[in-house]
């Protein structure tokens, strides 16, 4: 069976069990997973019932995909991500986002946790991804293209949509948030980084680091979806901070601005459909 074959058994799968249409994708990255207790007239599925879904190994990742509705609009929720450092292969991180398209969704929220180096970032903002950076070491789209996904060669010029941008800036501030926007590095991990590597990130124009959420909006512009990003930011980097980083900050933080994301993200989902 080919990646393609396998992406269609699963989209088969969720549609044999609920057979609705989302028009919005959400991925919520570490510790945001609260959101998706907000979404009404749901089915819900793990990912191991799931065929050829991974399981989840990471605290603060649910594991579990949810379809229903945030608000009118039909949505389909990844509720927490696999990660490349994990030990996956490239093409079953970005699976998920694979099968949310062939769903049927038009639009992705790529959600996720990350370290501000730009200084006018503190913990606990929501940062609307502008662009980003991949540093990763590999392209989800290596190796023999599939036109059934997509072409050869996608252009990534307005990766992060510009109208999604200012929707997410509107919204912001309706509910007393600042509008902030920047660049978001993404790197292999599991390691965080050095004071020196910041540094380096710093002088390269990245706003903010992570270990996820590019692979997947490589694929969803491949597929044609229009995209938006969200980085909330729950530590300060190395050598920013004199503080140690540790995962258990990134959970403590995205517990503690959980309901500023829930409003904005109920604020935002039904005017990305």
């Amino acid at each position: 069976m080919d990646h393609y074959e396998r992406i269609m058994a699963a989209v088969n799968f969720i549609k044999e069990n609920c057979p609705s249409v989302p028009l919005v994708g959400v991925v919520l990255g570490s510790g945001l997973g609260e959101f998706a207790a907000q979404v009404t007239e749901k089915s819900m599925f793990e990912y191991a019932d799931i065929p050829h879904f991974k399981k989840v190994s990471v605290t603060g990742h649910a594991g579990r995909l949810v379809l229903g509705k945030i608000g009118s609009i039909p949505v389909a929720v990844l509720q927490g991500r696999y990660h490349y450092y994990e030990g996956h292969d490239i093409s079953d991180v970005v699976f998920p986002v694979r099968v949310l398209g062939k769903l049927g969704v038009k639009s992705l929220l790529l959600t996720n946790a990350a370290g501000g180096i730009n200084r006018e970032l503190q913990p606990g903002d929501l940062m609307v991804i502008r662009d980003h950076i991949n540093l990763m070491g590999i392209n989800p789209l290596r190796g023999a293209n599939d036109e059934r996904l997509g072409p050869r060669f996608p252009d990534m010029s307005s990766i992060y949509d510009q109208k999604f941008q200012e929707v997410i800036a509107v919204a912001q501030k309706e509910i007393g948030l600042a509008a902030k926007n920047g660049v978001y590095l993404a790197l292999s991990g599991p390691s965080y980084e050095t004071p020196a590597e910041i540094r380096m990130l710093a002088a390269l124009g990245a706003d903010a680091v992570g270990m996820s959420t590019v692979p997947e909006a490589i694929c969803a512009r491949h597929m044609g979806l229009r995209v938006a990003g969200i980085s909330c930011v729950t530590n300060l980097a190395a050598g920013i901070s004199a503080q140690p980083l540790s995962h258990k900050e990134v959970t403590e933080t995205a517990e503690r601005v959980k309901n500023d994301f829930i409003r904005l993200l109920n604020l935002v989902i039904p005017r990305l459909a």
